[in-house]
């Protein structure tokens, strides 16, 4: 049975931060909220945690996974960052965006694309995301808390937005994780925008919240 950390939204309580922060550090798995859909995460250099996230997701170990950093400055910390990459990133962080791009060697393998080696990187605009990663100093793994086909009723994968509320998504994942952050928000099923920057030329790859702000120039 997972751990429910009730923390405010707005003015997150610092003695919460702390212990997330520590169980996040000790290789716990966490259910989030993020500025797009809740999500399912851990510290992005906890591999058995990581390894935790994949099989509650059943992803592949080719499926490469997003992680959400606190600034520019930390991004160009995992990932080579081009001048006109910088340039879009600069303009668009902190939001619902998600930057594919060539991973450097302090990305776990199991957090990239193993054949592109590539990784999927986004600044959150949400303060507790931010306070959470600020407080634990590292990467917080980032993938949507929807479960696989198989976990779901097949109405709720037809028509997500309809789905579940927080309470209902709280009791379906809390056999499978450690720690639940309640910020009191109800879920959403909005994506983040994917721009892959490994290329010479953007390239908008799905097209999710802040859409609009990018279609003109990408």
């Amino acid at each position: 049975m997972a751990k429910i950390f009730t923390v405010h939204p707005d003015n997150p309580q610092i003695r919460r931060i702390e212990e997330i922060k520590s169980a996040l550090s000790s290789g716990a798995v966490m259910l989030y909220p993020t500025d797009t859909v809740y999500a399912i995460g851990c510290d992005l250099n906890a591999k058995s945690a990581v390894e935790r996230v994949r099989q509650i997701k059943q992803l592949a170990n080719d499926k490469p996974l997003t992680f959400l950093c606190p600034s520019l400055s930390n991004v160009a910390t995992y990932a080579f960052v081009s001048d006109t990459a910088y340039r879009i990133m600069k303009r668009l962080i902190p939001g619902p965006y998600t930057f594919l791009l060539p991973a450097t060697k302090l990305v776990p393998r199991l957090a990239q694309n193993p054949k592109r080696k590539t990784t999927g990187i986004r600044v959150p605009n949400h303060t507790v995301c931010l306070a959470l990663l600020t407080a634990l100093g590292n990467p917080i793994i980032s993938t949507s808390a929807h479960l696989p086909p198989d976990e779901v009723d097949e109405d709720l994968e037809d028509n997500p937005e309809s789905s579940l509320s927080r309470i209902e998504l709280f009791d379906r994942l809390d056999n499978l994780v450690d720690v639940i952050v309640d910020t009191g928000e109800e879920p959403t099923y909005q994506v983040s925008t994917i721009l892959d920057l490994t290329g010479e030329e953007p390239m908008v790859t799905r097209r999710g919240l802040g859409w609009e702000e990018v279609a003109a120039w990408v």
